[in-house]
């Protein structure tokens, strides 16, 4: 993983997302998702995308796996975090907390691929993210849905966990065919900041 570049939290969630929606399908799985690897940070790009891909055979089961883990990955990300940060990023007020739990969604995206990145834009209560380069909608050919609903989910459940609410809905993604993955955030609640906050 370390070589690849793709993060821990990202392998586990999508391994304990198989367990829970597909567990009789987990031991194919896990001819990629070993514990070795897992423990050892070996994954690598070439068995993920196997993963990926098998996943996306299973019909259904792809979206209820890919918005379990991203889930997972925000609870894990919050879990890891020092009990200080996050009692303070609650007390923060509303419209300085968006503005920090999208950074913290920024960083997410980037430790769960660091070949990805987003780019968000925050006005009026509602972000604007681009999402560049998802490992989820790196396909050879153009697919019906939107695959990114790992990211979709992983925003909505990381705002909740800090009394945040929120809909994240995927405006274009790059698996139909789209230029890039566009995720637009409604956060409840949120005032509008002085002037927008644009960040990467």
């Amino acid at each position: 993983m370390r070589e690849a570049g793709i993060g821990r939290v990202l392998v586990a969630s999508l391994h304990q997302g198989i367990a829970d929606i597909l567990p009789t399908r987990l031991g194919f799985y896990e001819n990629w998702l070993n514990a070795e690897g897992l423990r050892e940070g070996t994954i690598g790009l070439a068995p993920l995308y196997a993963v990926l891909s098998f996943l996306r055979q299973e019909g259904d089961a792809y979206t209820l796996i890919t918005t379990r883990a991203g889930e997972y990955a925000a609870d894990w990300t919050v879990q890891s975090m020092p009990p200080m940060q996050r009692a303070a990023i609650k007390a923060a007020p509303v419209w300085l907390r968006s503005q920090i739990l999208l950074r913290l969604s920024r960083r997410l995206v980037r430790s769960s691929f660091k070949g990805s990145r987003a780019i968000s834009t925050l006005r009026k209560g509602a972000a604007r993210v681009d999402l560049r380069a998802s490992i989820f909608c790196n396909v050879r050919d153009r697919v019906p849905h939107p695959l990114c609903g790992f990211y979709a989910a992983a925003f909505t459940r990381l705002l909740a966990l800090f009394e945040l609410a929120s809909r994240t809905e995927i405006e274009a993604c790059r698996a139909t065919g789209d230029a890039t993955c566009i995720l637009t955030v409604t956060l409840a609640g949120a005032q509008p900041a002085k002037s927008d906050a644009r960040a990467s």
